[in-house]
């Protein structure tokens, strides 16, 4: 089942927030993830990979690295579990397991 956007915010927001030891309160969709959050590729790929395990989908590396604000993430997220009635980019591949 897809996940609404906020309730996919909010989750992100939890996962981010664990990650680089800031409020989730403090992650808003809006935030740059180098330039606001300070997130690093390591960080990056960490909360990619725990964002896969909450919403099941899969992430692939090379889109990891276009995530430049929180937003991006959520759209893509939203879009790989069918819930963007934007068409998904073709390496959105949601995890069927």
């Amino acid at each position: 089942m897809a996940s609404s956007t906020p309730e996919i915010e909010n989750g992100l927001a939890e996962i981010i927030a664990e990650e680089i030891g800031v409020p989730a309160s403090d992650i808003t969709p809006e935030k740059l993830l180098v330039g606001d959050l300070d997130v690093d590729s390591l960080s990056r790929l960490t909360i990619a990979t725990q964002a896969e395990d909450q919403f099941r989908v899969t992430i692939p590396d090379d889109a990891i690295e276009g995530f430049d604000r929180v937003a991006d993430m959520v759209a893509y997220i939203a879009a790989a579990q069918g819930g963007d009635p934007e068409k998904p980019s073709p390496l959105i591949q949601p995890n069927n397991e």
